[in-house]
């Protein structure tokens, strides 16, 4: 599938060693990455959509690398396609290309185009300064890429696409879910299609790493099939891996394969992308388990994950991913993040045994879900355990968006008060956690201010605290109600939360729960 032949040649530097933290669970020199990464995510939109005109020269570039230079972030992820590609690519049209006729106008494409006409490749010069500035650079390739499919004539959307309907995953199916219009790699002329840029993008750049991001957007195959087709994508990845190894000889340094696939391993595997297995035979360094982008997860599995890897754990870094959205169900209100949740999550994962974070739609504008101020603030304490202590954090209820039909999805609400509820929570560790407390938002109904709930951690009976005054961020909830935790009823990992009515009123809808430590 692959042609290892090129005339081209790349730029060859040094790897950087990125910042550590003390322990590490393997010797450095076998692992992708050292632990205590934190690894940030730049989508093929973003710089050139957040930036003005003026700014499209070399030194805009290179002060988009210098902003995480100095800081917390070790690895710099970098996006440079959907079904197109946001440089002047050889086997796939650039994001600039007219469509039918018409070259598009937004400030995305027109950005990338005007650096093209300035001779200025945003990639390899991206690729250059973050070394310069003790950053590992990773190309990011996004596997299936189907932003907009209900808009026939997005500017976005490859000649490939477009020509092809027969190859994809329901031809002639509804556009929603827009997965339904993701290419089938069931079909060869897909799987070269892909292949093609990959092999583009290693013979054009000298990164550190590819990253094949199987999560944009997660669906590959035949719809009931997937299981039957999976080895097609095992010899993708295969195949990846070799042509991987073929570039580090010609640059003279490692060029790692990582991927980034749906949180639980049984999920992934369910899909095709059976992550463990690519693992164990050696064809990928670097597994993020991750959401979507409906919501973050706050239960992905690492220590599954690394019981799936045996002893591979010790050379393969299991880095779990963290979103924008915070969603409680599938149909429930979305929330952006904070710094209390993103705190909470490393502080879980770490707890579970990941050594490094990985952050999606997390950049500097615009997709950030945090003020610039703690986004500063993200980016000058970072994650790492120590990082945490003594700091706000939460740990709220959500669920799995990326799974095979049949395979459950975590789902906990929303719950009528009536019937009760049982809530399972994982806190990761809880030493030293500073105040604790249980946080309820209920839905918009009658008597929802007079509703009286009777609360329990882990059989421990919780005292109400006064409400919170915004219960809209809880997922829109009408009521946010606080409960306080006695430090004896906590346990390290996962904990319970019981839920039922006090009296015979008006039966109320939870629609949030979480526990949170700091100042509620």
């Amino acid at each position: 599938m692959f042609d290892l032949q090129s005339p081209h040649s790349g730029y060859i530097f040094s790897v950087c060693v990125a910042w550590a933290l003390a322990v590490a669970s393997a010797d450095a020199a076998t692992r992708p990455l050292p632990a205590g990464s934190l690894i940030l995510n730049e989508d093929n939109s973003h710089f050139f959509g957040s930036r003005p005109p003026e700014q499209m020269t070399r030194a805009g570039l290179e002060a988009w690398v210098d902003g995480y230079a100095n800081t917390q972030v070790t690895h710099l992820f970098l996006s440079p396609n959907s079904m197109r590609a946001s440089f002047r690519s050889r086997t796939r049209e650039a994001i600039w290309d007219p469509v039918a006729g018409v070259e598009p106008t937004e400030l995305w494409p027109q950005n990338a185009k005007r650096l093209h006409a300035a001779g200025l490749d945003p990639y390899a010069i991206w690729i250059v300064r973050a070394r310069a500035r003790r950053l590992s650079p990773w190309l990011s390739m996004r596997m299936n890429d189907v932003h907009s499919v209900d808009v026939p004539g997005s500017f976005m959307h490859s000649e490939f696409w477009r020509a092809n309907p027969n190859l994809r995953r329901v031809p002639g199916g509804p556009v929603q879910p827009w997965v339904n219009h993701a290419l089938n790699y069931a079909h060869a002329e897909v799987r070269a299609h892909q292949a093609a840029f990959l092999q583009e993008l290693l013979e054009r750049y000298d990164p550190d790493g590819i990253e094949l991001d199987w999560m944009r957007f997660g669906f590959h195959l035949t719809p009931g099939r997937e299981r039957d087709e999976a080895p097609l994508l095992d010899a993708f990845v295969r195949e990846a891996r070799q042509l991987a190894d073929a570039w580090s000889r010609r640059r003279g340094h490692p060029i790692r394969l990582g991927v980034r696939v749906p949180a639980h391993p049984d999920a992934a595997a369910g899909l095709g992308l059976d992550a463990v297995r690519w693992a164990r035979a050696g064809w990928v360094d670097l597994i993020v388990p991750c959401p979507f982008w409906r919501t973050s997860d706050f239960d992905i599995p690492v220590e599954l994950w690394r019981e799936r890897l045996g002893p591979d754990a010790t050379r393969v870094a299991i880095v779990p991913g963290f979103e924008h959205n915070l969603r409680a169900w599938l149909t429930g209100v979305t929330v952006p993040n904070d710094l209390a949740t993103l705190r909470g999550f490393a502080a879980s994962a770490q707890h579970r045994g990941a050594d490094s974070l990985y952050l999606f739609n997390w950049m500097d504008s615009q997709t950030r879900p945090v003020s610039a101020e703690d986004y500063a603030s993200l980016l000058r304490d970072g994650l790492a355990p120590p990082a945490l202590a003594g700091k706000a954090r939460r740990h709220p209820i959500t669920y799995r968006d990326t799974t095979p039909p049949g395979f459950p999805d975590g789902t906990q609400l929303p719950v009528e008060t009536s019937a009760g509820g049982r809530f399972r929570i994982h806190v990761g560790p809880t030493d030293r956690p500073g105040p604790a407390h249980v946080v309820l938002g209920l839905a918009d109904r009658p008597a929802v201010g007079d509703a009286r709930l009777d609360v329990s951690l882990n059989g421990t009976r919780l005292t109400p605290a006064p409400d919170l005054p915004e219960p809209k961020k809880l997922g829109g909830a009408a009521r946010a109600g606080t409960y306080r935790v006695p430090p004896e009823a906590l346990r390290p990992g996962y904990n319970e939360v019981a839920v039922s009515p006090m009296d015979h009123g008006p039966a109320q809808q939870i629609v949030w729960v979480e526990i949170r430590f700091g100042t509620p």
